[in-house]
């Protein structure tokens, strides 16, 4: 059987055009088979392990959309491995300096898909790096995306993996990266969109709690002042979904200054968290305007 043959990307690692083996062919058929049925967030972490993994192995992937209704990039974390908090706050937040230097090098790329070593990162973005080396021995993440029409240096899509198995300037695996991209754009813009849809007609607008004083006291008791942030937001009883549609952050970060929250108090829960909190004064502010008794009506 002949070996399917694509033409290199202009610039791409590798002098010689990209071959895929019988098996491999047989993969992108299955991924591309399978996309269409993809638009829920669990569907495409099911597809990108099934139908991705045999061309693009990786343990963990990370998604950024920008989203208009926002104008900002918003990631969204897939992993098979288990990751720190620390780990996922650093890789999950889009205007953090990890993030923000995985994206600088892929724009100086020129589009193309690129191996960045994770010992050559700037120095605001070296401390997370680091601990990304530490916890998981890799010393590359891979990144590739799609661009915003007319601003090529403005994320559309952008896809970070990380594994042991993508170290150095892997030449087969960028071109079925480069390859595939096409299809995983419009993948995950139809899952976010879907989402987004599902969760329009249960949205209410949220009051933004008040800082106080507890701002400034917070550090004192090991919490900072974000995660004193988010426990006015769940004193409030808001989800980590509301949370983080009202802060403008994933619920996966949300929940992870929850679980350093409840780590730090010694709490069980969330109710107990708050309970501890304001014991220690942490949120004596005036109570937000959610939370206030309406005002009699008058006769």
């Amino acid at each position: 059987m002949t070996e399917p043959r694509f033409s290199p990307t202009p610039g791409h690692p590798g002098d010689e055009p990209l071959q895929l083996d019988s098996l491999q062919a047989q993969a992108i058929v299955r991924l591309l088979e399978a996309a269409p049925a993809v638009r829920r967030r669990y569907q495409f972490f099911v597809w990108s392990q099934s139908q991705l993994q045999p061309l693009v192995p990786h343990q963990l992937m990370v998604c950024g959309s920008y989203l208009r209704q926002r104008r900002c990039v918003v990631f969204d974390t897939f992993h098979s491995v288990v990751l720190s908090p620390e780990v996922l706050d650093a890789i999950n937040d889009a205007e953090g300096p990890l993030a923000q230097a995985l994206t600088a090098a892929w724009v100086s790329g020129q589009g193309q898909p690129v191996s960045v070593p994770l010992g050559q990162l700037p120095a605001d973005a070296a401390e997370h790096a680091a601990r990304l080396q530490r916890e998981l021995q890799w010393t590359h993440l891979v990144v590739h995306g799609v661009a915003r029409p007319q601003r090529p240096s403005e994320i559309e899509s952008l896809f970070i993996f990380g594994g042991p198995s993508l170290a150095g300037r892997d030449a087969q695996r960028l071109g079925c990266l480069d390859l595939l991209l096409p299809q995983l754009h419009r993948t995950w813009q139809r899952v976010v969109s879907t989402e987004h849809d599902l969760m329009r007609p249960t949205l209410r607008p949220v009051e933004q709690p008040r800082a106080g004083p507890a701002d400034r006291t917070a550090p004192r008791h090991g919490i900072t002042p974000r995660e004193c942030q988010i426990l006015r937001w769940v004193r409030q009883g808001n989800s980590n979904q509301k949370i983080a549609e009202a802060l403008l952050i994933s619920p996966l970060t949300v929940k992870n200054h929850v679980q350093k929250i409840l780590r730090k108090l010694g709490a069980s829960n969330r109710a107990q968290a708050v309970a501890m909190a304001m014991d220690l004064g942490l949120l004596a502010d005036a109570a937000p305007l959610a939370e206030r008794a309406p005002a009699p009506a008058t006769p």
